[in-house]
């Protein structure tokens, strides 16, 4: 029994140490590419959290690895829980500078990134690069005041909810994919051109804009009030304020030189902090 537990412990010490070398490899190879590169972690706290991780693993794999004096393993354990404080004041520092805005697609397979400056209220939307890297892509147009709702409306569609600091409220979305060739650039407004409706609700794309019909009432929303993101969304806005998106849903299908009407659903999604639900919506006619 204590050959088989000696055993095991070596295995789980080798282990540990392994995954220690691992992750410190990981830092260097970061900050050489931070360097280079400009290239962030997607949230800043993972630099010290992989710090805190890499340095518990450490110390395990010694205890473990070593026969050592109780003098030896005190002073180990000391110097390792010393850079673990300074690991953990150093992340509450970092989080009083910048706020991380975080979310993973429901197919696991994108990563919403956004770094609101909490002492300027900017906040900038990062492109992610396998899940945990990410470089800056465009500042969102309006300074916040800290408060945000994502929702995935697809598995490449992120719609991103905030109050601006002048007290109105815009919707930043975050693409990821293409429902066409992935060659060339079109117009989600044109391409969902026609009648579309759901549970109680109606939106037509015409050439005089888009219009929305929610129990009864229609608003219409001219071209030059509609700004799109990527080739998957579109945000109507009203005096300044982001009233509704549009997205293409994952079943969507894009053929601009055909004359077929369109082919799948798109969802309609209200821009305000409560954390609603999108409406599907299903073509009925060309307008």
């Amino acid at each position: 029994m204590k050959q088989n537990s000696a055993k095991w412990m070596k295995i789980v010490g080798w282990a540990l140490l392994v995954f220690a070398i691992g992750l410190f490899c990981l830092q260097m190879g970061y900050l050489v590419i931070h360097e280079r590169l400009q290239v962030e972690f997607a949230d800043n706290r993972l630099f010290y959290l992989i710090n805190i991780c890499s340095s518990i693993f450490l110390l395990l794999a010694v205890l473990l690895l070593l026969q050592l004096t109780k003098r030896f393993k005190a002073a180990g354990s000391v110097i390792a829980a010393i850079f673990i404080f300074t690991q953990v004041i150093l992340l509450g520092i970092s989080n009083q500078e910048i706020r991380n805005i975080v979310s993973v697609s429901p197919d696991m397979k994108h990563v919403l990134s956004i770094k609101e400056n909490l002492e300027n209220g900017e906040a900038v939307y990062y492109r992610t690069y396998y899940g945990i890297l990410a470089r800056p892509k465009e500042r969102l147009p309006h300074k916040t005041d800290g408060k945000f709702q994502v929702k995935w409306l697809a598995d490449d569609v992120a719609a991103v909810t905030y109050k601006a600091a002048d007290n109105t409220i815009q919707q930043y979305i975050g693409t990821y994919g293409d429902r066409g060739s992935g060659i060339s650039y079109y117009y989600v407004g044109a391409e969902i051109h026609g009648k579309w409706q759901g549970d109680n609700i109606e939106v037509v794309s015409n050439t005089e804009g888009i219009s929305v019909t929610e129990n009864g009432e229609t608003e219409l929303f001219e071209w030059d009030n509609i700004d799109q993101f990527g080739t998957l969304a579109v945000v109507l806005k009203k005096n300044n304020s982001a009233v509704w998106s549009l997205s293409l849903d994952k079943n969507f299908e894009v053929d601009s030189d055909s004359a077929n009407p369109a082919a799948g659903n798109i969802s309609l999604y209200k821009a305000d902090m409560e954390g609603n639900q999108p409406a599907t919506l299903d073509f009925i006619a060309p307008n």
